[in-house]
């Protein structure tokens, strides 16, 4: 049985999908917070289970008979990261799981200056710790943030960050697909497990890209990080999401994101998705 979590959600949802076109809905199970929202699977033949990161006590059940667990990661800058994931290691460990695996990302070291690199190295550090065996799928930077971490430039002809570095944006639908190519593999990957696009392009290659899609000149701006900070609140931006995105820019400079990885490609049989694809659906 495999029993992924967090299937409401674009990424586990999209690997359930995968799933079940190689499996039966028999043998997968989703364990999520509104039960409500996973109808869509349930109609499918998909067990629907209750599990809630924040209600440890819902989690033993919900895992219980898992082959393979697919854990999500808490996406809320808000939250205890680290005290969510550790609950859900715990739970497991109580249900007997075979085998966790874990949506990290690329970045997950100690040190990074974006907080949820972080948060996944700790994350790592408690698989490790518990015995079971497990893959963390260290997915590249998500493209289709680039719609807001790339700025306005659409309207301003400018892509204006408080720091360059290469990133190797990575389609979320090709991460899903190849999460559900690992855990249908029965446990052939282990450890920190690296799906990235094969490119890892800077802010400023990325304004060249703009400019020959969009049929214009876009151009590069870095700017003084207490100015763009100044900016996005003047925008309205929360202070508390201006200084954990400026995080991101931080760790994009400082080289964190710009390892690349054949696997993916590997694992979908085809050419991934890159951040050019990901600009050319944000200029249509």
């Amino acid at each position: 049985m495999i029993i992924v979590t967090g299937a409401t959600g674009a990424l586990n949802g999209a690997t359930v999908d995968h799933l079940l076109e190689h499996l039966p809905a028999s043998e997968v199970a989703v364990a999520v917070r509104d039960t409500a929202k996973a109808e869509r699977f349930a109609q499918r033949g998909v067990e629907v289970r209750h599990g809630d990161y924040a209600d440890p006590g819902s989690l033993p059940a919900a895992f219980a008979g898992a082959d393979q667990l697919l854990l999500v990661s808490s996406n809320d800058p808000t939250a205890n990261a680290i005290s969510l994931h550790h609950a859900a290691v715990d739970a497991a460990l109580t249900a007997g799981v075979k085998r966790i695996l874990y949506t990290s990302h690329q970045a997950a070291a100690p040190d990074n200056p974006f907080l949820p690199g972080r948060n996944h190295f700790a994350t790592e550090q408690l698989l490790a710790a518990s015995g079971i065996p497990w893959t963390s799928l260290r997915n590249g930077f998500y493209a289709h943030s680039l719609q807001w971490l790339a700025g306005p430039w659409r309207e301003t002809g400018v892509i204006a960050t408080p720091g360059d570095g290469p990133v190797s944006w990575t389609a979320r639908e090709d991460a899903a697909e190849a999460a559900a190519a690992i855990l249908a593999s029965d446990g052939a990957y282990g450890g920190p497990t690296t799906i990235t696009a094969p490119a890892a392009p800077t802010f400023a290659e990325l304004a060249e890209i703009a400019s020959e899609l969009s049929g214009r000149t876009v151009r590069y701006q870095q700017m003084d990080e207490q100015d763009w900070i100044a900016a996005q609140l003047a925008a309205g931006r929360p202070e508390h999401m201006t200084h954990f995105l400026l995080g991101f820019y931080q760790a994009a400079q400082a080289g964190y994101f710009a390892g690349v990885d054949p696997l993916l490609g590997e694992l979908l049989g085809r050419q991934p998705r890159n951040a050019r694809n990901a600009l050319a659906a944000t200029t249509r």
